[in-house]
């Protein structure tokens, strides 16, 4: 691509701009900063994400309380859900990757505080330490799943709270059960099959929110065309896309996922939308301040190198970068 930027925004979306870097004197393309939208703090080596080109992240299962002591000015920006709310014995309870800190058991559909065990109670107990969202398992194949009750509390109660809801839904039915219920996002793209028509209507219309996490399917054939056929119609109808990785499940490198990237393209979430997938800042309002993502070398002449461009995206201070688009 020639340095026209009118041309470099008709591409990367109305942020990106060409400029060099003050320090080393590379010439490349700046853009907003990125954020990963699902991954587990506990299981990854996180000092590599702003290298890797992600400054923020938002943890979708944790322990509440080590969360909640981190710094919350730092690089990369953490968002958190704290621990998941599932059913008694219900996923992902008793996984070895699920330390029982990262894990709360509803076994009460009360919505009063303070009841042992209750919607509210463990509702409550995410907001006391700063969680951003709430996250719900409905994985029926992988045991128990809240009941219609419990569900509807946790949703209840976390929109008095003001936060949004988030779910894990896996196995017949759930992503249905789900979007009826009345939740906010989807930690994964639904692929337990292909999701009726009425699903993707009724989350655009809703303002639901998909995360991506379509490379995760990368050994179960049927679960990756599903994915990627619900998330082409959800992103064809007008959905917000947001771009996540799932990173700690499996071991895949820590920073941008080229694959999930790749997959994102392939469902027809390309160039500039892409970049907004990537870039949208959600669940917070705003993203980093301070930080832009930097590519060094030349942009992509199309859309069709935009994704294995972006292997080289870092995290640099936005002061370090001069715009030089003449």
């Amino acid at each position: 691509m020639a340095r026209d930027p009118f041309a470099l925004r008709a591409l990367l979306g109305p942020d990106a701009a060409f400029c060099r870097r003050a320090i080393t004197g590379e010439h490349g393309v700046s853009l907003p900063p990125f954020t990963d939208h699902h991954v587990h703090l506990h299981l990854i080596d996180e000092a590599s994400l702003a290298p890797g080109g992600v400054a923020a992240v938002l943890d979708l299962g944790g322990d509440p309380v080590a969360l909640a002591q981190r710094d919350p000015h730092s690089i990369p920006r953490v968002a958190y859900a704290g621990a998941f709310l599932t059913a008694p014995g219900g996923y992902p309870a008793g996984r070895p990757w699920a330390p029982p800190a990262t894990v709360r058991e509803i076994s009460d559909a009360s919505t009063h505080p303070g009841v042992a065990g209750g919607a509210a109670t463990a509702v409550d107990e995410q907001v006391s330490f700063g969680a951003s969202v709430i996250k719900v398992a409905l994985n029926s194949t992988a045991g128990p799943v809240p009941d219609d009750a419990t569900l509807d509390a946790v949703i209840a109660t976390a929109h008095e709270r003001g936060l949004t809801v988030v779910v894990h839904a896996e196995g017949e039915g759930m992503p249905q059960r789900a979007a009826e219920a009345g939740i906010d996002a989807f930690a994964h793209t639904p692929f337990s099959g292909v999701v009726d028509r009425a699903v993707i209507v009724r989350a655009v219309a809703t303002g639901q929110v998909w995360i991506s996490t379509l490379a995760i399917h990368g050994g179960d054939p049927a679960a990756a065309q599903s994915a990627r056929i619900n998330l082409a119609a959800f992103a064809d109808s007008g959905g917000r896309v947001l771009y996540g990785t799932d990173l700690g499940n499996g071991d895949r490198p820590v920073g941008i996922v080229a694959e999930e990237v790749a997959e994102l393209d392939r469902a027809g979430v390309r160039g500039a939308a892409l970049i907004a997938a990537m870039a949208d800042p959600w669940p917070a309002s705003a993203p980093p301040s301070g930080v832009s993502t930097f590519v060094a070398g030349e942009p992509p002449t199309g859309l069709d190198d935009v994704a294995e461009w972006l292997g080289g995206a870092t995290v640099v201070p936005t002061e370090e970068l001069i715009h030089d688009e003449c």
